[in-house]
């Protein structure tokens, strides 16, 4: 890694240190008359002293948005039979609110979020809560929802009926769990604000991600590739957070790599590598903080992540007894033997395991993001503007730079879609790369049973994408996709983050970015030190975003894009209308379309609850059935577990809480050191009889390096349902066993 010079402070001159003495005047007036007229906005009562120096109030805050860690299917990879049977790593929102110090309502709120992707259902619950308890403060115009793109979490969250199928319909639980989560980051984030300064710089991390979509990229113009080195984008941009002395509170990095370090056969509810980096840089900060506690908060945002891959050595053919066996998997189409299934990409640490890939991309991330904070760092300076509009992208109609009229579809998903990725392979005969013309004649009539035909205007609106779903028009029971998305750019002095509704491919993401670059620089809005950074899966889900030319080739991404050939083109004529928003003084709104209909309250859920929970006969919940060694030390790199009577921990997620606990015998006391968000934790959940309602519950600590020697035990924390009565919570411990 090495850092990239990106850009530098702009010079001050004697016309610059009279406009800073004008702007801190006018800011403390500001402060001061604020102060006394809305004590919300300030909940700490922040020191006024400091605000003379600061430009920026600054608040951040972290909340747990674990759901059901059990029973429950997980999102991302779209398969069935990948329901979660336990916890690696707790889910979390880490909010950060950036306030204007010279007009404190100039303000937003960046929402960084463990989960695949932002939902319009979920984003809708959250604006309502916060808009509700700070009215007038936080709007639906200024708070960004943003997933990180993890494939290793609860699912059934989002409102639309495509992503709901595998997890049997909506699931209440999970997105509870998320609303309720978030709100508490953002309540935190603002009551902590207090003046403080913001500064950005960047880095090269050379070993963290590929294009698993290479022979799309390849399509592009060659003239355009030959202005870059990598068929990805390695660069990684931070966002320094600082108090009024310059102390680091947290940071916010930007760096496109797909959260699919943990594969689909994985079943523990983790979140996955900037899950991980982010866990790695907190507790780098505050070591003795258990996770989500730390006053430090670190965020790894995605960002154009639509063609990227955390498994870096690249796809390979597990076909055991074939002559392809341990062979690269064929480059255009993803297959091994004509076949998806057995096309995989390995991650860095695939030898051992999934969750070594994952640990060690996550720390790839997390060395990236501290190199850039400990090295040179410019200047964040200008004033917060945020700008939201929805746009329809069923039916937008705009004009090429050429002067053709073009329009968006009806949205629409390819053959390949259903072939999967190599980080997540489909199956049957679907490959990626198809074109239509050789499929199977058999799923058209499997198609046309499950959403309407096509019609020719359609067919030829999404060409040269077969259709495989053609779910902007299945309207029942509730909407199938998003046909209205958020539009949306958040900036802050002179960075602007363009919150996406979907995954842009990585070259779809350099041409939106420097794009709307050159257009805040040509307008006068911002100068050349002008940053600007995507950010997304956010708000809405509008799936994948492509250029033309990768369209053209229909692999995974293009088959993905919902809304046809033109929806790159789209998003650059609509994000291109909202820059003049971003200006200083500009107080007006852009025109908007309806926001979408809520699709909430129409959902449909199979999953069933928990009927009761019982106990073998003779035995007790939380009752040790399987205990740790005693008789001899355990040593840095052994697993240590225990096993106990348990009950499903749907009964309750124990958000903010734990489901165990690793403690120490310290001078005499019992004192908690690891808990269910360590990732040298595990806490695995079976049913061992669904007729009488038995379960187990495993826990395993694998001990690491520099733990210090001593005694230590296991502690079980559950929730037993009865058939008649009210949840009742236990506790089970382990014998207590020595580290040597």
């Amino acid at each position: 890694m090495h850092i990239v010079a990106y850009h530098s402070a702009l010079p001050l001159d004697f016309w610059g240190v009279i406009d800073s003495l004008y702007n801190a005047m006018t800011g403390l007036i500001w402060y001061l008359t604020a102060f006394f007229a809305s004590a919300s906005l300030f909940p700490n009562g922040a020191e006024l002293i400091s605000l003379a120096s600061a430009q920026y109030l600054l608040g951040l805050g972290t909340g747990d948005i674990t759901g059901p860690v059990v029973e429950t299917n997980m999102m991302g990879y779209a398969n069935l039979s990948q329901v979660d049977t336990g916890l690696h790593m707790r889910q979390r929102s880490r909010a950060f609110i950036i306030a204007d110090a010279a007009n404190p309502s100039n303000r937003v709120v960046f929402i960084n979020s463990d989960i695949a992707m932002g939902d319009t259902g979920v984003r809708r619950s959250i604006v309502a809560q916060i808009t509700a308890q700070y009215p007038g403060v936080y709007t639906n115009e200024n708070i960004a929802f943003v997933g990180t793109h993890q494939h290793a979490g609860v699912g059934g969250y989002l409102e639309n009926l495509l992503p709901q199928i595998t997890s049997l319909g909506y699931v209440e639980l999970t997105a509870d769990a998320i609303v309720n989560g978030t709100v508490r980051a953002v309540q935190r984030a603002h009551a902590n604000i207090a003046p403080g300064k913001l500064s950005l710089g960047n880095a090269t991390i050379l070993d963290a991600n590929i294009n698993r979509s290479p022979t799309a990229y390849l399509a592009n113009p060659a003239e355009e590739r030959a202005r870059y080195q990598y068929d990805q984008d390695k660069d990684m941009t931070v966002l320094r957070f600082d108090d009024a002395n310059g102390n680091a509170r947290g940071l916010l990095s930007f760096f496109a790599v797909h959260g699919t370090s943990l594969y689909g056969n994985n079943t523990l509810v983790s979140a996955d590598n900037k899950g991980m980096a982010a866990y790695l840089y907190e507790s780098t900060v505050e070591p003795g903080a258990m996770p989500g506690n730390a006053t430090f908060v670190a965020g790894f945002t995605q960002s154009n992540v639509g063609d990227t891959s955390p498994n870096t050595l690249g796809p390979y053919c597990e076909s055991p007894g074939e002559p392809y066996d341990g062979q690269p998997c064929d480059l255009a189409t993803s297959t091994c033997g004509g076949k998806v299934e057995d096309c995989h990409g390995r991650g860095p640490g695939f030898q051992i395991s999934d969750f070594e890939s994952n640990r060690i991309i996550g720390e790839r991330q997390f060395l990236g993001a501290q190199q850039i904070m400990n090295g040179p760092l410019s200047p964040v300076q200008g004033t917060v503007k945020s700008v939201h509009t929805y746009l329809d992208m069923s039916s937008y109609q705009f004009t090429l730079a050429n002067g053709t009229t073009v329009n968006t579809c009806p949205a629409a998903m390819g053959f390949s879609f259903a072939g999967g990725t190599t980080d997540g392979p489909g199956a049957l005969d679907f490959i990626q790369g198809d074109n239509g013309t050789g499929h199977n004649a058999l799923w058209d009539i499997v198609k046309g049973a499950i959403t309407p035909a096509p019609s020719d205007v359609q067919v030829a609106c999404q060409a040269p994408k077969p259709i495989l779903l053609n779910t902007g028009y299945a309207h029942w029971p509730y909407e199938w996709a998003p046909s209205i998305v958020d539009v949306q750019m958040l900036r802050v002095g002179n960075l602007v983050m363009v919150i996406a509704p979907g995954e842009f491919t990585t070259m779809a993401g350099r041409r939106i970015r420097e794009a709307l670059r050159a257009q805040l620089i040509s307008s006068g809005i911002l100068g050349n030190d002008a940053y600007v950074v995507i950010a997304g899966p956010a708000n809405t889900y509008g799936h994948y975003v492509t250029t033309r030319e990768e369209y053209a080739i229909q692999r995974y991404e293009g088959a993905s894009t919902l809304f046809g050939p033109f929806t790159l083109e789209a998003y650059l004529d609509k994000y291109s209308s909202l820059v003049q928003y971003l200006g200083d003084a500009v107080t007006s709104t852009p025109p908007s379309a309806a926001a979408p209909p809520e699709q909430t309250s129409k959902a449909i859920s199979l999953q069933t609850g928990v009927i009761f929970d019982s106990s073998p006969l003779g035995q007790k919940f939380g009752q040790v059935t399987s205990d740790v060694n005693t008789t001899t030390a355990y040593h840095a790199g052994d697993t240590v577990s225990a096993s106990f009577v348990g009950a499903n921990p749907r009964n309750n997620l124990r958000l903010e809480g734990t489901f165990l606990t690793i403690d120490q015998s310290v001078n005499g006391q019992w004192t908690p050191v690891r808990s269910d968000s360590h990732p040298s934790t595990l806490y695995q959940w079976l049913r061992t009889s669904t007729i009488l309602a038995h379960s187990t519950v495993t826990i395993s600590w694998t001990i690491e390096q520099g733990t210090p020697a001593g005694t230590y035990r296991i502690s079980y924390f559950g929730d037993s349902k009865p058939l008649i009565g009210s949840i009742s919570s236990f506790t089970g411990v382990s014998s207590s066993f020595t580290v040597a």
